[in-house]
């Protein structure tokens, strides 16, 4: 897999890439290809080794979701939001995620749903969501592998 340095080399290109798609691309046919991608790459990355989620993005999570986090874990929720946690659109954020300990997520059995929906290349409507893919381009290094594998399927000049 790619290194954080090239990532940000190529985000200009990528940013190219999503132009040319908007014009190029058939929806259903590169929703397809996405998720055929996702499902390649995600069968041999170890997310576990990296953790640029986590650390760049952080953790989005509903009410519902970190009170769930909180009695299983018994973490006390309101040291959590007073510490750690902003509350933004009925959502709780924190950037880095404070459940990462040296690359070890201490909340894996009870992700909430944008942790496990990361880096949404398997879902529907790509098209529409070229603008964040590419940004998670420079995190993710499968995003920046789907990428690079979709400029050669639809004949990207570089």
């Amino acid at each position: 897999m790619v290194d954080l340095q090239t990532l940000d080399k190529k985000i200009d290109e990528n940013y190219r890439f999503r132009n040319f798609l908007k014009m190029h691309a058939d929806e259903t046919q590169l929703d397809k290809d996405f998720k055929k991608l996702h499902n390649k790459y995600f069968k041999i990355y170890d997310c576990s080794k990296c953790r640029n989620c986590c650390e760049k993005i952080g953790i989005s999570m509903s009410e519902e979701e970190l009170k769930k986090i909180c009695e299983t874990y018994n973490y006390d929720i309101e040291s959590l939001k007073e510490n750690y946690l902003q509350e933004e659109y009925g959502e709780y954020i924190a950037k880095p995620c404070p459940f990462l300990d040296d690359k070890i997520c201490k909340i894996a059995n009870c992700l909430p749903k944008s942790c496990q929906e990361y880096p949404y290349t398997n879902k529907e409507e790509r098209l529409f969501s070229l603008v964040s893919t590419v940004n998670n381009s420079k995190v993710c290094p499968v995003v920046y592998e789907i990428l690079e594998e979709l400029k050669d399927m639809y004949h990207f000049k570089r």
